[in-house]
């Protein structure tokens, strides 16, 4: 009689994170900049201490969708959080749909 085995695979997961002045660079923007998004909302770090913040990787595509809103729409900073709140909204129900279809 054959057993079915199946490998087990271990898996470290860690976040990865980024300084202020890393996001920033990645975006060609001045850190100022950056932080100025993240005191309207826009970017949120994962970690504060003072005036130190880190943020998730996932932050530089915010940051550079940010960008292209400001540059390709010519939204304000109000318009960009409708717009990123919405952008937010739809990706959990795509992740919704698709979890939902997947039980099937």
């Amino acid at each position: 009689m054959s057993e079915l085995r199946y490998p087990i695979v271990l898996r470290r997961i860690e976040r990865e994170q980024v300084t202020l002045d890393t996001l920033a660079a990645c975006a060609g923007l001045h850190p100022a900049l950056v932080a100025g998004f993240v005191e309207c909302g826009l970017l949120e770090p994962e970690e504060r201490t003072g005036a130190h913040m880190l943020f998730n990787v996932t932050c530089i595509a915010r940051l550079r969708t940010i960008l292209r809103l400001r540059r390709d729409l010519g939204a304000n900073v109000a318009g960009i959080g409708v717009i990123l709140d919405l952008l937010d909204r739809l990706a959990a129900l795509e992740r919704e749909n698709s979890r939902l279809r997947h039980q099937r």
